[in-house]
């Protein structure tokens, strides 16, 4: 039995089955057959209608299942509110994009060979879907993994994190409910090792992971020849501020950017570059705004900062700050654990480029702060690592910002916001050893279908 507990006291939510290596056996048997035989296709007209319930079922429930994803997330309540609303949305792009699935006429006639032919692309569904997810958005990804996969037409299976898996069974009861039929949706709670059976098997067509990159291309070395993938890890998330950046509107982005979820988002702001002549002015409003920050109880709604997903993960984050400040770091706030699963949130002026909240992915409530003097040698600190995700550039003038946005090496580069922003119809994904492939409802779903042509020959045309 898995156990689940709340991130911030680890009082137990629930206690639910661990899948086995046969379950896993049977939920492939499951999806693979109903893939097989075409008259178990759901038609688009019943997957639009399904995703439109499902996002009605949700709507109802929004305190429901923002209870839920919160307790066993850690996230905020009023955060959390905010992802069920963006979750009920993204089912609807998906209940809204199946129209958008078509193919395009490839011309003929252009050579003697190609002569009194038509032809004509279609896309079909690619089969099998494997997903495994994240902890830091329960409900959201879940979605996000699995009505793209329904949209396309695709079974799924999906392995939630075993720390909340709580959202993803309640959703896939949702989908039962709207009317999805038997198999097309299965939720497998189980160990790693139990994990890479299911995604490796060869039945499987596509692989969606979130997660982290050890892990993520571990797995992508193991598919089976053929399976397509999507892999989503962490990035160090860089902002460039030029000395002419709106304060106004920069302070209250960039604390939302870092220390939303405690820091647990793979766009978190991270690593604050800020030109010099403003670099004091900045660390010191910054450091003030962070201080005032309240941290506690996810589920109290004055909460604007929940805790780290487990103790360990404190403990991490408190060594890391810790081997920053010995290294010459200034520690302008936080910097101590508030609980066994609390950290503060902290500001760090001028790490040293060799610790390791300059090189890794914190994954927690820091945010580094940088003084600069030259542009392109901040943008080039900011391109050093191997991570490159989502990025940010604060500053009014627009020839800096188009510089800025062509140099910095990211997927995206936003402009006077935090680099955390995201609309879920928007491309989303990390390059290099970050991820590959891209995210967001329309581009998932169309990376779970594939090109069918089809070329006719007739005396008649």
């Amino acid at each position: 039995m898995l156990k689940v507990t709340s991130p911030y006291d680890q009082s137990l939510i629930k206690e639910i089955p661990l899948a086995t290596k046969e379950d896993i056996e049977k939920a492939l048997d499951t999806a693979y057959s109903l893939f097989e035989d075409q008259s178990k296709w759901i038609p688009a007209h019943e997957r639009i209608a399904i995703l439109e319930r499902t996002a009605q079922i949700m709507h109802s429930r929004i305190e429901e299942l923002t209870k839920i994803a919160a307790r066993e997330g850690g996230k905020p309540y009023t955060d959390s509110k905010v992802e069920v609303l963006r979750a009920i949305n993204g089912v609807k792009l998906a209940a809204e994009y199946i129209g958008q699935i078509k193919g395009e006429q490839i011309p003929m006639g252009l050579t003697k060979a190609s002569e009194n032919r038509i032809a004509f692309t279609t896309r079909e569904p690619i089969g099998i879907v494997v997903s495994i997810s994240a902890f830091n958005h329960p409900l959201n990804l879940t979605v996000h993994q699995t009505v793209t996969a329904i949209a396309a037409g695709c079974p799924v299976i999906i392995k939630p994190a075993s720390s909340t898996p709580l959202s993803a069974l309640n959703f896939a009861d949702i989908l039962k409910e709207a009317g999805l039929p038997m198999g097309w949706c299965q939720v497998t709670v189980c160990k790693n090792d139990v994990a890479e059976n299911l995604v490796t098997d060869k039945r499987v067509n596509y692989f969606s992971f979130i997660g982290s990159s050890k892990v993520g291309w571990y797995l992508r070395s193991k598919l089976s020849p053929g399976t397509r993938c999507a892999l989503e890890h962490g990035g160090a998330a860089p902002v460039i501020v030029e000395k002419d950046a709106d304060f106004t509107e920069m302070i209250p982005a960039l604390l939302k950017g870092g220390f939303y979820h405690a820091g647990q988002v793979c766009v978190s702001v991270q690593k604050v570059f800020v030109h010099k002549d403003i670099c004091d002015k900045f660390s010191s409003l910054f450091a003030k705004k962070a201080s005032k920050l309240i941290v506690g109880n996810q589920m109290d709604e004055k909460t604007e900062v929940g805790p780290l997903i487990s103790p360990t993960e404190v403990d991490r984050v408190e060594q890391w700050v810790n081997e920053a400040v010995n290294k010459g770091a200034k520690l302008l706030t936080g910097g101590k654990r508030i609980s066994d699963t609390c950290y503060e949130p902290t500001v760090l002026l001028n790490p040293p480029a060799e610790a390791k909240v300059s090189t890794l992915e914190i994954f927690g409530p820091v945010v580094c702060i940088y003084s600069y003097s030259d542009r392109e040698q901040a943008i080039q600190a900011a391109n050093s690592l191997d991570v490159h995700f989502q990025a940010a550039v604060f500053t009014r003038n627009i020839d800096i910002a188009l510089d800025t946005v062509k140099k910095l090496n990211a997927t995206a580069v936003i402009v006077n916001d935090h680099t955390a922003f995201r609309v879920d119809w928007m491309p989303f994904g990390g390059r290099d050893t970050s991820g590959i492939g891209m995210g967001g409802i329309p581009y998932s779903i169309h990376e779970m279908t594939r090109e069918k042509l089809m070329v006719i020959k007739s005396s008649v045309l």
